[in-house]
């Protein structure tokens, strides 16, 4: 599928709009550790509360007004094409396949999709699922180039990406290596960039992979460097529902939050409790 390039538009004034903004979902991986579920569909395809985890997201995006999405596929990117030819009249689904899913982690996802990082965008991993009250806080947060959107646990495991924050509550640090000391929050999955950011971003990308060892590399190591120039600001989103599915154990969790059912009593007990 081919790329649209949205140019800025122009209002009566002759002063440029500023162009609508667009998403990024990286969902070239197969998820290996959800093996057998993923042995013949892509992880993002696997169902919560009988949908994919990629409606989820893209109707979750379509409610905050988002209709530029590009998806990075990999493992049966056909599966995952077929799935977003019946959002064709709701919105610009356009997809980039990712030739190098098998032997490289999402840095190099971000590398593929450089190019639409062209104005400013939402980065969201294609395992996360969330709510749309999430998303509105994110895009309605302090400006920044970079927001993280970070949330507490009350412990974390060695797979979380953990988040170290300054005394501004900006992003220090943000590595799965962190010691539990220097843990303030962790990242949820999704990323918001503005301003200079989306440029920012993709120089450090581009960058990155000229070292053919960072082909191994997670994008938060981007961030990390960049949180170095006090560039990274946070949204907690810990209020509201997220989950990020690496085992089996997180669909069990994710099927629990986003469930009708319990959505409904959850805010049912929040406007009881006001």
């Amino acid at each position: 599928m081919a790329f649209l390039n949205i140019q800025r538009a122009t209002d009566m004034t002759g002063n440029k709009e500023k162009s609508p903004i667009k998403a990024i979902i990286l969902s070239a991986g197969q998820g290996r550790r959800l093996l057998p579920l993923t042995e013949n569909i892509p992880k993002c395809l696997l169902p919560i509360g009988g949908r994919p985890i990629i409606e989820w997201q893209i109707d979750a995006l379509l409610a905050a007004g988002i209709h530029d999405i590009a998806v990075v596929t990999g493992f049966k990117s056909s599966l995952v094409e077929a799935l977003l030819q019946s959002y064709e009249n709701r919105a610009r689904i356009n997809t980039i396949f990712n030739p190098f899913f098998e032997v490289a982690d999402n840095l190099a996802s971000c590398w593929i999709a450089r190019s639409v990082m062209d104005r400013d965008f939402l980065l969201m991993n294609g395992d996360t699922i969330f709510d749309k009250a999430l998303l509105m806080q994110v895009l309605n947060s302090a400006s920044a180039p970079i927001t993280l959107s970070v949330s507490h646990k009350p412990i974390y495991d060695a797979d979380d990406m953990k988040v170290q924050l300054d005394k501004r509550g900006w992003v220090k640090h943000v590595s799965k290596s962190l010691s539990a000391n220097q843990i303030d929050c962790e990242s949820i999955g999704l990323i918001f960039f503005r301003e200079h950011g989306p440029q920012l971003f993709r120089n450090a990308v581009e960058e990155a992979l000229r070292d053919q060892e960072k082909l191994k590399f997670w994008y938060l190591s981007i961030i990390d460097a960049l949180a170095a120039k006090q560039l990274v600001n946070t949204c907690f989103v810990s209020e509201h529902f997220s989950c990020e599915i690496d085992f089996a154990g997180d669909l069990e969790k994710a099927e629990a939050l986003f469930s009708k059912t319990n959505q409904d009593k959850v805010l049912h007990n929040r406007l009881c409790t006001g």
